[in-house]
């Protein structure tokens, strides 16, 4: 479903990607971990068209990306869910939502969406006429991903979708991911909780300073000692921890 080939991008002078490849195929829920700075979040922003790369090509079902904008790749079938939530605050839920849907205007398809993520997340439904930024971290972290949503895409980018939540609200939000992939959407999973990630991931890449040094399926990348001693926070000596 998508592919990048050789894709770098430099920040002025100073390279943040070195000629990284991947591919993702339909139906797969893919993961990049890796340590802050190590080119996750460019690599989805690059894919979303926030960034223009230096070198090298993406392709999303065999359409190259470099020359489409922003709203050209959501229109595609690319949605995506950022660091941060970057929701507008100060419009309620239903607004945001509404923000989410548009690219289109088919009134009956948007009311059917919208009941589609009401029933994903029953939390929205009761907070529709509430302010986003009053909202909780766990609430506004599922109206990020709602929003997303609602430009009905084929493949959506989440990046550290976990990022401040207490633990019981991770298990949460990575089990609607999982419930996502069920319904046939394709998942690109940018996170630094590499447990997570891979724990519900079917393949997984590990970048570190802008290359991806390690790649396989998301068991393989569990029981890999590098792995577990740099991003697990495991030694090999059973009883110690990084």
């Amino acid at each position: 479903m998508l592919k990048i080939n050789r894709l770098s991008v430099h920040y002025g002078e100073n390279p943040v990607l070195r000629n990284i490849s991947l591919e993702i195929n339909k139906g797969e829920i893919i993961s990049i971990i890796g340590s802050n700075g190590a080119g996750k979040s460019t690599t989805l922003r690059s894919i979303s068209g926030l960034l223009q790369f230096s070198s090298g090509e993406i392709e999303f079902e065999g359409q190259k990306l470099s020359r489409l904008t922003p709203s050209q790749i959501v229109r595609a079938g690319i949605s995506h869910c950022p660091e941060g939530r970057q929701l507008w605050p100060d419009l309620t839920v239903m607004e945001n939502l509404e923000m989410g849907a548009y690219i289109h205007s088919d009134k009956q398809a948007f009311k059917k969406d919208l009941e589609e993520v009401m029933s994903l997340f029953p939390i929205l439904s009761q907070r529709k006429n509430q302010l986003a930024g009053s909202m909780s971290g766990g609430e506004q972290q599922s109206l990020a991903i709602a929003r997303a949503l609602m430009s009905r895409p084929k493949l959506i980018l989440f990046d550290e979708p976990s990022l401040g939540l207490a633990p019981i609200l991770v298990e949460s939000i990575l089990v609607k991911i999982q419930e996502l992939r069920d319904k046939g959407l394709t998942v690109l999973l940018v996170e630094q909780n590499a447990n997570a990630a891979l724990g519900i991931s079917d393949r997984g890449y590990v970048m570190e300073k802008g290359e991806i040094s390690l790649t396989g399926k998301s068991q393989d990348l569990l029981n890999n000692e590098q792995v577990k001693k740099i991003y697990l926070g495991i030694c090999e000596e059973p009883g110690q921890i990084v």
